[in-house]
C-alpha cells in the first residue's frame, strides 16, 4: 500500500539504517525534464514520518547544485561524530562527483559541499559505499572508468586494473560485496558483469550470458551468500532476472521471468534475503521470493516507468520507487487493498464539492475495484518471524524453538526445524518430600514416617502435632493422647501413693476401728433443734425437708446421703445446691464430671486450660459425641484464642478426625501458600485420612470442599513439576467437581502410554450436539438434558431484610477462592410420577416477586445471593440492626417467574423437596451388623446389637407431597392439625405406620452401643438404662411468621439429604443435626438472637433454597466470625455440618 508520495523529477537515496529519523534525499534527475525545461540541479532532504497519516513528506533541507544527477547515494561516513549525519555522494551528468555534508544541509549554516572531483569523462551513473569501510566510495562512468575514492584523501583515487573492456562500455551499476569487503562488481550494457578483487587490483571473473541477449541495467549481491549476485536485462526481447553463483559461472542458477518488457532496476532486501524488488518498462513493480521463484507482491500497474526502486534500510517493509512521470512514491509490502486511501481521497474531494448535503454513493466498476487489490505476502517475511520462541505446556514441559546456528545459505532445503521439549523442575525439595510421602503411603509404614517427622521438626508445636498424628495410627489412642497432654495414670498413681504411704498403717487401723466394739443402744433425738427436726422429718418419710435442713446447716454430707435415698431428682437438686453454696477451685470440674454436661464445659472453660478440657473429653466423652465436642473446642480456640491457640486447635481436629476443619485452620494461618507449605499440609491430611480409613474403611472417608480444593491445588503443583502419575493418585476418585474432573482428564491423557490398560475418565465437559435437531412431542429439550438459561427459582416466603441499590448486587465472596466456586445451572428434569406429569408452573402471589432473581448478565450461571447488608463481603458489627423492609417490598428483579413460565409453558417443574426417592415404597427390614465407631481416631470401637425394624420417614414440620405442591409465594403456611399424618405411598402389601411423636426425628432404629467405657463411666450398659420415658410434649411458643421460612428451608434440606445419603454415619449426623436445630427454633421463638445473626440465617436459607451451598458456607463463616461464640455455638456448628453434607451430596 502507498504510504507517502512526492512530486519531484529526481533520483533518490535513503539515509543509512543507523540514522534516525528516516530521511530521503532527492536530486534533480539528469534523465528527466520538468514542465519548465529547467536544467538547474537541486538537492533536497525530506523526513519520512509514518506516524503522519497524510501522504506528504516533511521538507527538512534544500541546496542548489551545479549539475543534475544520474545517481545519489547516502553513506555513513562521519556518522559517528557528535553532529554527524553521514555524507551524500552525487554523480553528475557532466562527470562531476560531489560530496555533501548532510548536517550542514539540514542546518543551513556552514558550507555543505565537502569536495567536488571531475575525474570521469562521462556521466557518473554508478556509485556505492563500502558497507565495511565507510570511507571507501566506488564510482563508475562512461568509457569503462571505475574509481575507488578514499574520503580521507580525495586527491588520488585508485583504479582497479586497466580498462579491460574493448571496446570501452558504460558502467551501468557498481556494487560492493555484502560479505567480503575487497570484492567489487560492475555491470555493463553488453550483459557482462565483472568481479574485481581489490587486493589483487584485477578482475577475477567475468559473468555473461551465452545467448548474448542480456543488456544489463542493474546488479545486486546476495545479502548472505558471498558468491551469488543477480543481473537484470533492460532488453524488451529478453526481460529476465538471472541469479548467478560464481562457483558455477557457466550458466545462471535461476532465471525469473514475469516482466513483459525490459527491467530497469533491482533491489535486494537486506532484512530478508528471499525478497527481491524489480521495476520494468511494463509499468510493473514486482516483489520476488527467490526461494520459491514466484512473485509474492505486485503493485498495481503504474502510469509510467519506474527507473529506480530501493528498500528502506531502517524499515524493512518500506521501499521507494522513482518514476519518469516525476513522482517518488513510498510503499509497504505489508499492505492490503487501497480502499482505505481511496476512501480518504474520495472524502477529501467530496468535502470540497458538497454543500452541506452528502453526495450520492460512488459505485466503482468491478474491474477497477479488482485491479486495486494487492494480495498480501504468502509467507511472512524474515523480520516478522520469531527468531526464537518459548512456551510452557501442561506437566511442567518447556517447549522451545530457534533459528539454526548455521548460516541460512548453508542449511539444506528443505531443512528440519527442531522443536525442543524439556522438563522443568523448580521445586526439587517439594518433589523429594512428595516422593517420601508417596512411598510411605504405598508401603503402609506411616509410623516410621511420623517418627522421622517428629525428629526432623524443630518447632515444638509441629512436633506435638506429628506426635498426635502418629497416635491416631496406634491402638489405645485416647490414653496416649492423654499422655501427650501431660496426664498419665501411672504418674498420677505415683504422686498419690507418695501422699498416702506415710499414713498407710494409720489408715489400716482407722478402718479396723470402724467395726463396732460395743453394741450400745442409740437414741433418736426429738428435740426442737436441728437434730430433733431432722429426726422427725425422717420418721415421717419427708426426705426433701430433711435435705433442706441439712443444706441450711451446711451439713452437705448428710444432705447428699439423704438425697440418694430420695431419688434421682432430689439428688440432682441437692448436688446443684451444693455446687451453688460450696465454691471451690474444682467445684466446676466436679459438676461437669457428675452432670456430664460437656458442651457447657467446652463453651465456658478458660482457654488457658484447653489441654485440660481436651483431656476431660478424651476421658469421659463417648464415641458419639467426642468428634463434635472436639470440633467445638477447636473452633472456640480459633475464634477467641488468637494466632497461638489457632495453631493448637489443630490438635483438637486431629483427635476428632476432622480433616476439613484441619485444612480450614491451616488456610487461616497460610494466606499465601507456598509449595512447601502445601506439602506440609498434605502430609498431615494424608496421614489423618489413612487413620480414618483404618477405623471406618475407605468408603466412610470423604473429602470436604476445602480439602478437595487443597488436594487439587497440590495435584496441580505436582503436575507442574512433571509428576503426573503421582498427581493423579491424590485426586479424589469420586469427586464430581468440574476442576477435579478436568484435571483428572488432563492428567490421564498427558501420561500417554503410562496409563495403558486403565479406564479413561469421563469427559469433563458437556457435550453439545451441533446441527438442527428435529422437534417432536416425544423428544423435547428437557428430555435430552437441556440446561435452561432461564432459571425457575421458587419465590421465597421470607421477607427481604435489605434493599439492593441496583439489579446487579455484589455477591458475598469468600476470603480465598475454593474449589467449589463454579458456575452451574439448575436442571429441569422430567420425572414422571403418578399425578405429577402435568405439573403446572408455580403461581405467584400478587405483589410478590421471586426472591432469587436472574440478571441478563448472569444467564447460564447459578443465581448469586446478594449481600444482605449491601456491602461486599462484610457484615455489620453486632448491635447495629439491619434495615427492615416489609415482606411485600422486594425490589431486585429481572427475569420474573411469570416471564419464565411464559417461555416454558409446558415444562414440568421439579418442586423443591419432592424427589423420586420420596415416592418409593417403604424399605424392607434392615439388619444392623458390626459397624465402625463414628468417633474420631482413638474412639472406642462399638458394635450394634442385631435388631430389626422399619426405617421411618422424617416427619419434620409436617411437610409432605401435599405441602410441596403449595406455592411457596404464600408468606405463611397453613397450620396443620396436631394429628396430621403424612400420606404414605400406595404399596403392596399396604403397610401401616404409627407416626412418631412430634419433635422426634429418626431415620433408623435405635442402636445400642456396647464397647469399652471410658474411665469414670459405667462399665456396661443395660437395657433398663438405655430405655427412657416416652417423650413428653413440651409446649413452645409458636415460631414468628417472619422466621417460619428458616425452619421450612432447613428441615426440607435435612429431608433431602437423608433421602440421598447412603452411609449410616451420614444419616446419624443428620438425625443429630435435626435435634440440635431445635435449639435454634427455641431461640427464634424467644427472640434472643441479635439482628445480624438473624440476617445471616436468612441469607443462609436463601442460599439453601437456591442450591448454592458454597455461598451458604461463606455466609456462615462471616456470621460466626462476627458473633459471640456462646450465642451461636449451639446451632451454627451443626448448620455448617448440614451445609457441608449437602454440598458433598450435590443436592
Amino acid at each position: 500500500m502507498k504510504l507517502k508520495e512526492l512530486e519531484r523529477p529526481a533520483v533518490q537515496a535513503w539515509s543509512p539504517a543507523s540514522h534516525y529519523p528516516v530521511y530521503l534525499a532527492t536530486g534533480t534527475s539528469a534523465q528527466q525534464l520538468d514542465a519548465s525545461f529547467s536544467t538547474n540541479g537541486t538537492l533536497e532532504i525530506f523526513e519520512v514520518d509514518f506516524r503522519d497519516p497524510s501522504l506528504d513528506l516533511k521538507h527538512k533541507g534544500v541546496l542548489s547544485a551545479s549539475s543534475r544527477f544520474y545517481k545519489l547515494i547516502w553513506g555513513s561516513f562521519g556518522d559517528g561524530l557528535s553532529e554527524g549525519s553521514g555524507v551524500i555522494a552525487g554523480g553528475g551528468d557532466d562527470g562531476m562527483l560531489t560530496l555533501y555534508n548532510v548536517t550542514h544541509i539540514l542546518s543551513s549554516g556552514k558550507e555543505p559541499v565537502i569536495a567536488q572531483r571531475q575525474k570521469h569523462t562521462g556521466a557518473v551513473r554508478a556509485l556505492d559505499f563500502n558497507p565495511f569501510q565507510g570511507n571507501l566510495l566506488a564510482s563508475g562512468a562512461s568509457d569503462s572508468e571505475i574509481f575507488i575514492w578514499d574520503l580521507n584523501n580525495l586527491n588520488v583515487p585508485m583504479t582497479p586494473g586497466s580498462k579491460s573492456q574493448q571496446p570501452p562500455e558504460d558502467i551501468k551499476a557498481l556494487a560492493w560485496n555484502r560479505q567480503v569487503q575487497h570484492i567489487l562488481s560492475s555491470a555493463h550494457p553488453s550483459g557482462k558483469a565483472v568481479v574485481w578483487d581489490l587486493r589483487k587490483n584485477e578482475p577475477i571473473i567475468k559473468v555473461s550470458d551465452r545467448s548474448n541477449r542480456m543488456h544489463s541495467s542493474s546488479l545486486a549481491w546476495h545479502p548472505d551468500i558471498a558468491t551469488q549476485l543477480v543481473l537484470c536485462s533492460e532488453d524488451d526481447r529478453f526481460p529476465v532476472i538471472q541469479l548467478w553463483d560464481l562457483r558455477f559461472a557457466s550458466s545462471p542458477l535461476k532465471v525469473l521471468e514475469s516482466h513483459s518488457r525490459g527491467i530497469l532496476a533491482v533491489s535486494w532486501s537486506q532484512a530478508d534475503a528471499e525478497l527481491l524488488l524489480s521495476s520494468a518498462k511494463d509499468n510493473q513493480i514486482l516483489c520476488w521470493n527467490l526461494g520459491s521463484n514466484e512473485v509474492v507482491y505486485k503493485l498495481p500497474i503504474q502510469s509510467s516507468w519506474c527507473f529506480d526502486v530501493q528498500w528502506c534500510p531502517r524499515d524493512p517493509p518500506v521501499f521507494s520507487a522513482a518514476s519518469f512521470d516525476g513522482w517518488i512514491s513510498l510503499y509497504s509490502v505489508m499492505g492490503r487493498s487501497w480502499e482505505v486511501q481511496q476512501m480518504k481521497q474520495a472524502d477529501k474531494i467530496s468535502s470540497s464539492f458538497s454543500k452541506g448535503q452528502p453526495l450520492p454513493p460512488l459505485h466503482v466498476p468491478e474491474q477497477v475495484a479488482q485491479a486495486s487489490l494487492i494480495p498480501p505476502l504468502k509467507k511472512p517475511p524474515k523480520w516478522m518471524r520469531r527468531p526464537a520462541g518459548v512456551s510452557f505446556a501442561f506437566g511442567g514441559k518447556l517447549v522451545t524453538f530457534g533459528l539454526p546456528s548455521t548460516p541460512a545459505h548453508q542449511v539444506p532445503q528443505p531443512c528440519l526445524r527442531l522443536v525442543f521439549i524439556s522438563q522443568v523442575i523448580t521445586e526439587s525439595e517439594f518433589l523429594r518430600r512428595s516422593t517420601e510421602l508417596r512411598e510411605a503411603l504405598g508401603s503402609g509404614n506411616l509410623l516410621n514416617y511420623c517418627q522421622n517427622k517428629i525428629e526432623q521438626t524443630p518447632l515444638q508445636s509441629e512436633k506435638m502435632l506429628w506426635q498426635f498424628l502418629k497416635v491416631t495410627l496406634e491402638e489405645d489412642s485416647r490414653m496416649k493422647f492423654l499422655k501427650l497432654l501431660g496426664y498419665s495414670k501411672d504418674e498420677l498413681q505415683k504422686k498419690t501413693s507418695k501422699h498416702i504411704t506415710e499414713e498407710a498403717s494409720a489408715s489400716s487401723s482407722f478402718f479396723d476401728e470402724l467395726v463396732p466394739q460395743n453394741m450400745a443402744p442409740w437414741e433418736i433425738p426429738i428435740t426442737e433443734d436441728t437434730d430433733g427436726l431432722l429426726s422427725q422429718a425422717l420418721l415421717l418419710g419427708e426426705l426433701r425437708p430433711a435435705v433442706e435442713l441439712c443444706l441450711k446447716e451446711e451439713r452437705f454430707a448428710d444432705a447428699i446421703i439423704l438425697a440418694q435415698a430420695g431419688g434421682a431428682d432430689l439428688l440432682k437438686q441437692t448436688q446443684e445446691c451444693y455446687w451453688a453454696k460450696k465454691k471451690t477451685r474444682i467445684s466446676s470440674l466436679l459438676a461437669c464430671v457428675v452432670q456430664k454436661n460437656w458442651e457447657d464445659m467446652v463453651c465456658a472453660c478458660s482457654l488457658q486450660n484447653w489441654k485440660e478440657a481436651l483431656a476431660l473429653l478424651l476421658t469421659y466423652s463417648g464415641p458419639e459425641k467426642f468428634p463434635e465436642l472436639c470440633d467445638m473446642l477447636g473452633t472456640r480456640m480459633e475464634q477467641e484464642g488468637g494466632r497461638a491457640l489457632t495453631s493448637e486447635a489443630r490438635l483438637c481436629y486431629v483427635c476428632s478426625g476432622s480433616v476439613e476443619q484441619l485444612v480450614e485452620c491451616w488456610a487461616k494461618c497460610h494466606r499465601a501458600s507456598s509449595p512447601l507449605a502445601l506439602q506440609d499440609l498434605m502430609e498431615k491430611v494424608m496421614v489423618l485420612n489413612k487413620s480414618l480409613e483404618l477405623l471406618q474403611g475407605s468408603d466412610g472417608v470423604s473429602s470436604g470442599p476445602a480439602t478437595t480444593y487443597r488436594v487439587t491445588q497440590y495435584a496441580n503443583l505436582l503436575a507442574a513439576q512433571g509428576s503426573l502419575a503421582t498427581a493423579m493418585s491424590y485426586l479424589p476418585s469420586v469427586c464430581t467437581q468440574p476442576p477435579v474432573q478436568q484435571l483428572r482428564d488432563r492428567l490421564f491423557h498427558a501420561q500417554g502410554s503410562g496409563v495403558l490398560g486403565e479406564q479413561c475418565p469421563p469427559f469433563p465437559f458437556p457435550r453439545v450436539v451441533v446441527g438442527p435437531t428435529p422437534h417432536s412431542k416425544e423428544t423435547s429439550s428437557y428430555r435430552l438434558g437441556f440446561r435452561s438459561s432461564h432459571q425457575v427459582p421458587a419465590p421465597s416466603p421470607r421477607p427481604r431484610i435489605f434493599t439492593p441499590q441496583s439489579s446487579l448486587v455484589t455477591p458475598l465472596i469468600p476470603s480465598h477462592p475454593g474449589p467449589y466456586q463454579s458456575s452451574q445451572t439448575q436442571t429441569i428434569r422430567d420425572y414422571r410420577a403418578p399425578e405429577l406429569q402435568a405439573a403446572q408452573p408455580l403461581p405467584l402471589a400478587s405483589g410478590v416477586r421471586p426472591a432469587l432473581f436472574e440478571s441478563p448478565l448472569l444467564r447460564g450461571q447459578k443465581a448469586q445471593v446478594p449481600n444482605p447488608m449491601g456491602f461486599p463481603g462484610t457484615w455489620p458489627l453486632p448491635g447495629a440492626p439491619p434495615p427492615m423492609v416489609p415482606p411485600d417490598v422486594i425490589q431486585p428483579a429481572s427475569t420474573s417467574l411469570a416471564e419464565t413460565t411464559r417461555l416454558f409453558p409446558s415444562l414440568p417443574v421439579r418442586l423443591p423437596g419432592v424427589s423420586p426417592t420420596s415416592l418409593q415404597s417403604l424399605a424392607p427390614p434392615v439388619n444392623f451388623s458390626v459397624t465402625h465407631s463414628p468417633g474420631g481416631p482413638g474412639a472406642a470401637c462399638s458394635c450394634a446389637l442385631p435388631t430389626t425394624g422399619l426405617l421411618t420417614a422424617h416427619p419434620g414440620p409436617q411437610d409432605s407431597l401435599k405441602n410441596a405442591l403449595v406455592p411457596r409465594a404464600n408468606l405463611q403456611r397453613k397450620k396443620l392439625p396436631e394429628t396430621f399424618m403424612p400420606l404414605a405411598p400406595i404399596t403392596a402389601p399396604v403397610m401401616g405406620l404409627t407416626p412418631e411423636p412430634r419433635g422426634v426425628l429418626s431415620s433408623q432404629p435405635s442402636v445400642l452401643g456396647v464397647g469399652h467405657a471410658p474411665p469414670g463411666a459405667p462399665g456396661e450398659f443395660s437395657l433398663q438404662q438405655h430405655q427412657q420415658w416416652p417423650p413428653q410434649k413440651v409446649e413452645r411458643k409458636e415460631l414468628p411468621p417472619e422466621h417460619q421460612s428458616l425452619k421450612t428451608s432447613f428441615e426440607k434440606l435435612l429431608r433431602r439429604c437423608s433421602l440421598s445419603a447412603t452411609d449410616l454415619k451420614t444419616k446419624r449426623k443428620l438425625d443429630k443435626a435435626a435435634q440440635r436445630l431445635e435449639s435454634l427454633y427455641d431461640k427464634l421463638c424467644q427472640g434472643t438472637l441479635s439482628p445480624h445473626v438473624l440476617a445471616g440465617l436468612h441469607e443462609v436459607a436463601r442460599c439453601v433454597d437456591a442450591g448454592n451451598f458454597e455461598q451458604g458456607l461463606a455466609v456462615h463463616a462471616q456470621v460466626v466470625g462476627c458473633s459471640s461464640f456462646s450465642e451461636v455455638s449451639s446451632f451454627m456448628l451443626v448448620l455448617k455440618a448440614v451445609l457441608t453434607i449437602a454440598h458433598k451430596l450435590h443436592m
